[in-house]
């Protein structure tokens, strides 16, 4: 199965490449002008739905420098090797809505961005306009790893991520600037963010790829998260839950590597702990750091994404923008309404295409909220928790009809700020309630489960996930794993928020 899998993706790519050289040369012919404006076009309001997207994504224009001539110059397409209208072109094909071009590189990357990556994603607009593209980054974060920067549509928005990058990037300047790398340099970044007209959106990346073991961690500390949270809460709103590259243990054919780990997290190069069925650990560990920023009662949202710069069929360890790992946003179609979506939670993830539609929803009387929104209930009231999802009756992308065989309902405390900001772990959090399909009401492609929690006196959380394996938790990522075979989906989280 996995062969005939790759053998289409191959024959996909082919396909899309050519019509991306086609479609790209068209529009050069019909003289496309203005290539530094991208239009800003009346949309009509239509009524919000879950749109996959994927926030992460490489192009040819994520950059080394060949220093061997004077001055140095970009090597373009190495880092990564797709135009952006393919990487549009091959999400539209693996059923996505959105994404965000989020291109990176060392000194002088900022002028690259400008003068090159964003005019082509302007003619992807145009060329793809079924697919609503972000102009982003991938921020080389100061004091940290990687982060996305989604940037807000509009005229300026090309000129707001060159100021971003150019002024906060850590590796933009050459010689390398110490005073650059700093974490008291990004919560800067971020409060300058915070002041923008039109706010910007900050995710960090891979956050567990440098942590030596479980609880341990590297580049991103929980106190780092905790300060840029606290610096700005509404650009500062979430991580990678689901981290990219979930290809490396494949051949080109489509086969499996059974020496090779999972995700770059356990490399050589990174010595990271493991994921857990394609999750960091941060996000994956039962009462650990997740659960810990939400009993805190923060807006604190995971996401999942490609992280796309080759794909396994051409070398590389990278599934499409969509093809693996998909983040749903409750929104319209349309780049304000994503944004805000993104901002506020209005998210679920998936893997293997697992589930494409989940509501869950906290309710007492008429009162009601839904992932990332809060619910405001007299103390001792009960809570009635509705569960929905899909699970398609149909192949993924693998040509596997992959079956939900269990769904957890996950809820904590809300307690408060804590006093230690290095704490990751939420001793309250646990599983209240595990559905499996003899607990569930079919109706066509939808399940739905309800469970009801009696007298609540405190504030708390609670979220969902669900699986397709028999783990009662997620399990280490071992050497070889085939990842069609280990699928997850998360939801982020309501809070329900007892008041007199």
């Amino acid at each position: 199965m996995q062969l005939m899998a790759a053998a289409k993706t191959t024959m996909a790519i082919d396909h899309i490449r050519n019509i991306t050289c086609c479609l790209v040369l068209l529009v050069l012919a019909a003289g496309y002008a203005s290539p530094m404006q991208s239009p800003m076009q009346e949309v009509q309001p239509k009524p919000s739905r879950w749109l996959a997207g994927d926030h992460h994504i490489h192009s040819r224009y994520s950059i080394r420098w060949n220093v061997e001539t004077d001055p140095p110059t970009p090597l373009i397409g190495v880092e990564a090797l797709y135009p952006i209208p393919m990487n549009a072109l091959m999400a539209k094909h693996f059923g996505l809505s959105w994404t965000v071009a989020t291109d990176h590189g060392e000194a002088g990357h900022a002028k690259i961005n400008l003068e090159r990556a964003y005019p082509e994603l302007v003619l992807s607009r145009e060329v793809v306009p079924e697919v609503i593209q972000f102009y982003g980054m991938e921020l080389n974060s100061p004091g940290a790893d990687h982060s996305s920067i989604i940037i807000p549509y509009s005229p300026g928005e090309a000129e707001q991520l060159y100021l971003l990058e150019s002024t906060f990037d850590r590796k933009e300047v050459y010689p390398p600037d110490p005073a650059r790398n700093t974490e008291e340099r990004m919560l800067e970044a971020l409060e300058f963010m915070k002041e923008m007209k039109l706010q910007p959106v900050v995710i960090a990346h891979h956050p567990s790829r440098s942590a030596p073991g479980l609880g341990e961690y590297g580049l991103y500390q929980p106190s780092e998260l905790r300060r840029w949270n606290d610096s700005a809460a509404q650009v500062a709103v979430g991580m990678e839950g689901s981290p990219g590259h979930q290809a490396m243990t494949l051949n080109p054919d489509g086969s499996i590597k059974p020496r090779y780990p999972r995700t770059p997290y356990e490399t050589a190069f990174f010595k990271g702990y493991p994921t857990m069925g394609a999750f960091d650990q941060m996000t994956a560990r039962l009462g650990g750091f997740w659960d810990s920023m939400l009993g805190e009662g923060r807006h604190w949202w995971i996401t999942a994404n490609s992280d796309s710069h080759r794909h396994y069929t051409e070398g590389g360890s990278d599934f499409w923008p969509g093809e693996y790992s998909k983040t749903y946003v409750f929104a319209e179609k349309n780049h304000d309404s994503i944004l805000e979506g993104i901002r506020n939670g209005r998210m679920f993830v998936t893997t293997g295409d697992l589930i494409s539609e989940l509501f869950v929803t906290a309710a007492a009387g008429t009162n009601k909220a839904s992932i990332g929104g809060e619910l405001a209930v007299p103390p001792g009231a009960d809570i009635e928790i509705t569960i929905r999802m899909m699970d398609p009756n149909k192949p993924n992308l693998h040509g596997v009809n992959a079956k939900v065989k269990r769904v957890d309902l996950i809820i904590g405390d809300i307690t408060g700020k804590a006093e230690d900001t290095s704490t990751d772990t939420n001793d309250s959090t646990k599983v209240v309630k595990r559905f499996t399909k003899r607990d569930w009401q079919h109706r066509g492609e939808y399940m739905t489960m309800t469970h009801t929690i009696e007298d609540v006196a405190t504030g708390l959380y609670l979220r969902v996930r669900g699986t397709n394996t028999e783990q009662l938790e997620p399990e280490r990522d071992g050497p070889g794993e085939d990842v069609w075979q280990d699928l997850w989906f998360y939801s982020n989280p309501v809070f329900v928020l007892p008041r007199q």
